[in-house]
């Protein structure tokens, strides 16, 4: 079964190295992170939803590469990913990092 988070990371702008460790994330853990401008939406009465804000499409480039699962015992669980957002101004941005179940098996090719 996916699971599926979101951070967001305010006033970002170029190329960042980025890391999050979560423990349901390990070194055989395929995951998928989206990206998106983002304007949040503090204070007021808790709505139905569990995000604060919402994404917007808005005039800048951002996306993820380089996503690279991690933890295998001896190190926390988690995911470093290149977090992209092509604006001359720092943006606030949001991720959405899902994790499924484990790989079944590695080959070389």
């Amino acid at each position: 079964m996916a699971r599926s988070i979101r951070v967001l990371y305010r006033q970002q702008m170029g190329r960042q190295r980025k890391n999050f460790n979560w423990p349901p994330i390990n070194l055989d853990s395929p995951v998928v992170i989206t990206a998106a401008e983002f304007t949040p939406q503090f204070g007021g009465f808790p709505g139905p939803f569990k995000t604060i804000g919402r994404p917007l499409l808005g005039g800048a480039n951002v996306y993820v590469t380089n996503v690279g699962p991690h933890g295998n015992g001896t190190e926390a669980g988690g995911v470093e990913f290149h977090l992209h957002v092509d604006h001359d101004r720092p943006l606030d941005v949001v991720v959405t990092i899902t994790v499924h179940e484990d790989i079944e098996v590695f080959h070389q090719a």
